[in-house]
């Protein structure tokens, strides 16, 4: 059988141990991935940053492209189709760790999140996870999805509604064309329709909110809090806009160490079957022995308080976006960087590429044992925490 040649973002994490017995793996950057490195590629696999288009492929034997992100807007489909070169993504993979990136923003800049109103805009893979916690948590919440119906989904409300609530989470994908594109979606109007002390966070594609819209809102209210992981543009984003917004991170919140784990694996099965190879690897048979990152967390007791508070204390101990916020202002704000567009984008994609490896909440467990609560308040602390997905000592 004639051996495959791979072509594969450097950032992919464990692309050799899936890969390697399909065919030999070849690794680049991802963002400076050139045509003549994928002129003799049967694969290409790539992450978001890597435009996949007629530039790219021209010429090129490949056959298959496989992203392992949630999205497919950097990949030119049209083309694909027209040259029959099958691709696949992995939607869903990530969902769960930008599901807790919200949490750890909620206990940085919301700390009482337990009496918060929420609005999703956009329900799919990423919204409707985040919309099952949230119900699961007990917390109101209202969605905004035009692909969805009622029966999907009973909490679907106008938009109107939906932006008047306390937390405004946005996770559309990138659309330009069709009945509801994206683009700008979050434009001047809408974003000055949010509530006063509304909380607006963008973990999803930075151009469905209109970046300079949002900076001259921003200038004229001081009664909103934002969060941006993502950016438009990217990665030569807005300065003056990351300087006013109250938590900032580099377009990492799907970026834990798991959901990375599988998204490789969702391309390694759809790559088998394309081939009609049998499946030998999976994400748990890589990470089952994998207990970096992982820790037991013990909740601090003398901390004044109520479950709120002992929520976000175990939050924040297993991820701090925080410290996301303070390397990206450390990188990007640097004399080199603000100095020159290059070193700023070359700045961006360090940090994405050095993230430091980011462990899911049930790779957590919480020792709740010396927590002397009353029985009912220590039940619903116990429950929160298994809710959020926490492994519980009690």
């Amino acid at each position: 059988m004639t051996r495959l040649k791979i072509v594969a973002d450097e950032n992919i994490p464990f692309v050799e141990q899936f890969f390697s017995s399909l065919g030999k793996v070849i690794t680049y950057p991802g963002r400076t991935l050139s045509a003549d490195q994928v002129v003799d590629a049967d694969v290409l696999l790539v992450r978001s940053v890597t435009p996949v288009n007629e530039a790219l492929l021209k010429g090129s034997r490949v056959q298959f492209v496989g992203t392992c992100t949630i999205g497919i807007d950097h990949l030119d489909v049209d083309y694909l189709d027209s040259q029959g070169i099958a691709y696949h993504s992995a939607p869903g993979c990530n969902a769960n760790s930008v599901v807790e990136y919200i949490f750890s923003v909620l206990a940085n800049v919301r700390p009482d999140w337990l009496q918060a109103s929420f609005g999703i805009v956009g329900c799919g893979n990423v919204g409707g996870h985040l919309h099952r916690r949230l119900k699961a948590l007990g917390l109101p919440v209202v969605c905004y999805d035009p692909f969805l119906t009622a029966a999907e989904n009973a909490d679907l409300r106008g938009l109107d509604e939906v932006l008047n609530a306390d937390v405004v989470c946005m996770h559309t994908p990138f659309t330009r064309e069709g009945p509801h594109p994206t683009w700008h979606f979050l434009d001047e109007n809408r974003l000055s329709q949010l509530k006063s002390d509304c909380l607006l966070i963008n973990a999803g594609r930075g151009p469905a909110v209109d970046n300079q819209a949002l900076k001259r809102v921003m200038g004229q209210r001081d009664d909103l809090t934002v969060v941006l992981d993502v950016w438009e543009p990217e990665p030569n984003l807005d300065t003056e806009l990351m300087r006013e917004v109250a938590l900032a991170s580099p377009h990492v919140a799907g970026y834990s160490y798991d959901g990375k784990v599988e998204g490789t694996a969702m391309i390694y099965r759809a790559l088998c079957r394309h081939l009609g190879r049998e499946v030998t690897e999976s994400a748990s048979q890589l990470l089952r022995h994998d207990t970096s990152g992982s820790q037991n967390i013990s909740l601090d007791i003398s901390a004044s308080g109520d479950v709120q508070a002992f929520i976000n204390q175990a939050i924040l101990s297993a991820y701090d976006v925080a410290g996301d916020d303070q390397r990206m202002r450390t990188e990007l704000m640097s004399d080199a960087c603000l100095q020159s567009p290059e070193a700023f984008a070359h700045g961006f994609d360090r940090l994405r590429k050095r993230y430091p490896k980011r462990r899911e909440f049930p790779c957590f467990r919480v020792d709740l044992s010396s927590v002397a609560f009353p029985a009912d308040k220590k039940k619903s602390l116990n429950k929160l925490l298994a809710t959020l997905g926490f492994d519980l000592t009690i």
